[in-house]
């Protein structure tokens, strides 16, 4: 999985890709070689450099094309034709972009089947989990007719947490460590299997930031070729303060 990075990278990275600073991102990279536990992270913040045609954003993104091709997982293709476009390298992918968050989609994709599906606002690209449906119902802000609206919404069913679980058997085959590896074995047999998980791997600080890192960028591509089957594909948001 290669080197993990500090927490504060991480949250620097999805800052910079969240706020669409391209020049951000880059700047980020500068300071060390590519992380392979967050290419998908940092194919969207090079789609926003790109886009912004911010100087020196063209070698980053040729790397992070081969490292999405070697890789090879979900999503991991539709974001190298999405570089490889950008670049000129490559056909343009036959996909609406929509400026949606990734992150917020793999929530309502992959969270607590309990809360229910959730939709995607097709003009804006927001996600709207149930509880804001409902409320938006229950505010009398719109009526129950217009989540039918196919023109403006894309519905979004939850699947559970079937991948999420095979994500930790995935995760548990790159610890090197055979004891550790073992205990999470054990740890994700039977009901309360994510807790026991996290738990255990609470014992070992490295580990865990590991699979936080390893389990967001599976979501995070599997959102991603989702909203691909849907006919879409992520757009970079406008960058949120002049200059950028």
């Amino acid at each position: 999985m290669g080197v993990v990075q500090p927490p504060d990278l991480r949250s620097e990275l999805r800052g910079a890709v969240h706020r669409g600073d391209g020049r951000a991102v880059l700047a980020l990279l500068r300071t060390r070689p590519l992380p392979e536990d967050a290419v998908q992270l940092v194919g969207d913040g090079l789609a926003a450099a790109l886009a912004q045609r911010v100087e020196g954003a063209a070698g980053p993104a040729r790397g992070c094309i081969e490292a999405l091709r070697r890789r090879g997982w979900p999503g991991d293709g539709e974001l190298a034709e999405q570089l490889d476009a950008a670049l000129g390298s490559g056909p343009t992918p036959m996909l609406r972009p929509l400026p949606v968050d990734l992150e917020e989609l793999a929530g309502v994709l992959e969270g607590d089947p309990s809360q229910g599906d959730g939709r995607v606002d097709v003009r804006s690209g927001e996600v709207w989990p149930r509880a804001a449906i409902e409320y938006a119902r229950e505010t009398g802000e719109e009526d129950e007719d217009a989540s039918d609206d196919a023109e403006r919404w894309l519905l979004v069913r939850n699947h559970g947490s079937r991948k999420s679980y095979r994500d930790m058997q995935a995760f548990i085959d790159t610890v090197s460590d055979a004891g550790r590896a073992d205990r999470l074995g054990i740890a994700i047999e039977g009901r309360g299997a994510f807790g026991r998980f996290k738990d255990v791997l609470r014992r070992w600080p490295e580990d865990l930031q590991r699979w936080y890192a390893f389990s967001e960028e599976r979501q995070r591509g599997r959102a991603r070729a989702w909203l691909a089957d849907a006919g879409y594909r992520p757009s970079p948001p406008s960058p949120s303060r002049p200059g950028v």
